[in-house]
C-alpha cells in the first residue's frame, strides 16, 4: 500500500545506498587504514594498494550517487521544461533555478503556470514553492 504524497513525507532516501553501499565502503575505507597502519612496515606495498584501492571505492561510490542526483536533475528540467511550453507555450524562464524547476514538478497541471509566475515574482525558495503547491503531483521516482 502507497502513502499518498504530500509536503510532509515527500522526501525520500535510498536506504540501500546509504545503509549498504555507503555504509560498506566507509567501512574497507577504515580497515583499510588499520590494515595499512599495522602492516607498513612489513608489507608497505600491499598496505599501500589497499589503502588505494579502498579510497578509490569510496570515491567512486560518492561519485556515482552524484552523477545519478545530475542526471535526474537534467531530467526533471527538460520534463518541467516541456510541461510549461505544453500549458503555455513558452518556455519557463530562465531566472528560475534548478532548485525551484525541481520543487515545482509537485504542482499539478492546473495551478502550475500561476505558481511558476508567483515563484518569479516572488522569488519563492524551494520548500516556500513545495508550501505552495495546493493540489500534490506525486513524485515517486525521485531518489
Amino acid at each position: 500500500m502507497t502513502i499518498k504524497q504530500d509536503y510532509k513525507n515527500h522526501t525520500q532516501a535510498d536506504s540501500l545506498f546509504i545503509g549498504g553501499i555507503g555504509l560498506l565502503s566507509l567501512i574497507a575505507f577504515i580497515l583499510s587504514i588499520v590494515f595499512f597502519f599495522q602492516n607498513v612496515g612489513d608489507q608497505w606495498l600491499l598496505s599501500v594498494i589497499v589503502l588505494l584501492f579502498a579510497l578509490i571505492f569510496l570515491f567512486v561510490t560518492v561519485r556515482l550517487r552524484g552523477y545519478a542526483l545530475k542526471l535526474q536533475d537534467r531530467i526533471i528540467r527538460g520534463e518541467e521544461n516541456f510541461r510549461y511550453y505544453r500549458l503555455t507555450g513558452n518556455l519557463l524562464d530562465s531566472r528560475l533555478s534548478l532548485k525551484q524547476v525541481i520543487a515545482l514538478r509537485f504542482a499539478d497541471d492546473a495551478e502550475y503556470p500561476d505558481l511558476v509566475d508567483r515563484v518569479l515574482s516572488e522569488n519563492l525558495s524551494p520548500d516556500e514553492i513545495k508550501k505552495a503547491v495546493q493540489n500534490w503531483k506525486e513524485d515517486h521516482h525521485r531518489v
